[in-house]
């Protein structure tokens, strides 16, 4: 099997290629337009396999695509490349609208034509895999509910917004098309290779610099914590034995309030980075809890994402391996130990400044 996988430069990209190069036998090309979130330093591990191969290419230019697939000639494709912060889409929705719309519409129309020149066996055999968001679903009022694959859409954002539109145009090739394709909604994706403008890798790297913690209003906004090599495993699942057509939501049973986040990740730092200059002492008492500050909100911030993942447990077998604690474990140990590759991926173009704020649209 060959894969195509977008955006595997990425976080989650890169953590599906790694899993994909070390735990199985498929070959993976790598499409990737290198923006500031995609570095190839994440896949330095695998860049010397014999069954990996990169490719830089936007997946809006549709020649270049069309090469790709003429030239790989790919089983399946994994399609990961979007534009993925929410406080980016809100100082410029451009780019959001024009990669995952225009992007996906365009590798939609690429995929199709190569997989209606396939015999019969390798149409067959074709999958389009479309790897999305639980915020297309906008947020939940009641504590006790939970997102199901028959949820409706509800975005709150400009990049949920996009990927609702995305999804919408994947489920429309399939039923107008008969393209083979499958769809995965995803909670919030934590752990190593994380690029710094994310909650999780941002606080460590501020806590450990002495930085301001920005919290966006109480803090009291809930999100469902998914460790990202659960997410590949789970990648790897659905494109194997999901069903054509279908959605999985896949989410990690792992509840909390970004308040609460932060608070575990600051008592983790005291243990784990306990000789740092801003842990607790006698002359600071607060420690890193002290770094905390609560900024003005997101505007439009959805108040509470929660996955139901039984779809996906009950059909196809997958539940995750990691519960919060040890993947946020995880999580700190890596940051610790790969603070070179933490100042190398930062352009200089983001040095962990407040976006989302409205002014760049």
């Amino acid at each position: 099997m060959k894969l195509l996988v977008t955006g595997g430069a990425g976080f989650i990209g890169s953590a599906l290629i790694r899993y994909l190069i070390a735990e199985t036998a498929v070959r993976v090309v790598n499409v990737d337009k290198l923006t500031y979130a995609g570095n190839l330093e994440s896949l330095a591990t695998v860049s010397g396999s014999p069954r990996y191969v990169f490719e830089q290419v936007d997946i809006c230019d549709r020649p270049a695509l069309e090469a790709v697939f003429e030239r790989h000639h790919p089983t399946a494709v994994m399609h990961l490349a979007a534009e993925s912060h929410v406080d980016r889409s809100i100082d410029g929705p451009a780019a959001f609208i024009q990669t995952n719309m225009v992007g996906t519409y365009t590798l939609l129309e690429v995929a199709r034509a190569y997989w209606q020149r396939l015999d019969e066996a390798g149409q067959a055999a074709f999958r389009f895999h479309h790897i999305s968001t639980d915020e297309v679903y906008g947020d939940l009022a009641d504590p006790a509910e939970l997102f199901n694959e028959q949820t409706a859409y509800a975005p709150s954002s400009p990049y949920s917004a996009s990927k609702a539109s995305s999804d919408h145009l994947v489920r429309a090739w399939q039923r107008t098309y008969g393209l083979p394709t499958l769809l995965t909604n995803c909670s919030n994706n934590y752990g190593p290779y994380h690029f710094p403008e994310k909650l999780i890798p941002l606080m460590i790297l501020n806590a450990l610099e002495g930085k301001p913690l920005p919290v966006y209003g109480s803090g009291a906004q809930v999100r469902d914590w998914l460790y990202v090599e659960d997410h590949v495993r789970a990648l790897w699942r659905v494109l194997t034995t999901g069903v054509i057509g279908q959605t999985y939501n896949i989410g990690g049973h792992n509840e909390q309030r970004n308040i609460d986040v932060v608070h575990t990740l600051c008592d983790l730092l005291e243990e784990l980075a306990a000789d740092s200059a801003h842990a607790r002492s006698g002359d600071n008492p607060a420690g890193f809890r002290g770094l905390i500050r609560h900024v003005a909100d997101r505007p439009g911030h959805d108040r509470r994402y929660a996955i139901d993942a039984g779809k996906i447990e009950r059909e196809l077998g997958w539940r995750p391996q990691e519960t919060f604690a040890t993947g946020l474990r995880k999580t700190v140990h890596w940051y610790l130990a790969n603070r070179d590759w933490c100042r190398r991926v930062q352009d200089g173009s983001y040095q962990r400044q407040r976006l989302g704020l409205g002014e760049g649209a």
